[in-house]
């Protein structure tokens, strides 16, 4: 029993070896200078809006003015995220992953 688990285990350490120098490459976007600069000044310009929302004072709003201030304070976070973006993986990918991981454990 121990010797299956250490052959799994040994297993998976090479395969990760081996696997994670090939596909590292596959997850870098190459921006060019011009666009990484506007979105830069995008992200500026929206937390700038953020801030002057915070300096308001809140308690002179009405109940409306109030709620259109949160759903765009929402809407900017939601740019923001879009426009810094991340890694995302795809079902498949995620499905295999989850396979190989029951497998192997």
């Amino acid at each position: 029993m121990k010797t299956i688990n250490l052959f799994k285990t040994t297993f998976l350490f090479i395969f990760l070896t081996l696997a994670i120098p090939f596909t590292s490459d596959a997850f870098v976007e190459k921006t060019d200078p011009a666009t990484e600069a506007a979105n830069k000044a995008a992200v500026q310009k929206l937390e700038n809006r953020l801030n002057e929302i915070k300096a308001m004072d809140h308690k002179s709003l009405s109940k409306s003015e109030r709620k259109a201030l949160r759903k765009e304070v929402r809407e900017i976070k939601r740019e923001v995220k879009a426009i810094s973006g991340g890694i995302y993986i795809s079902v498949g990918a995620l499905i295999l992953i989850i396979l190989l991981l029951i497998l192997l454990l």
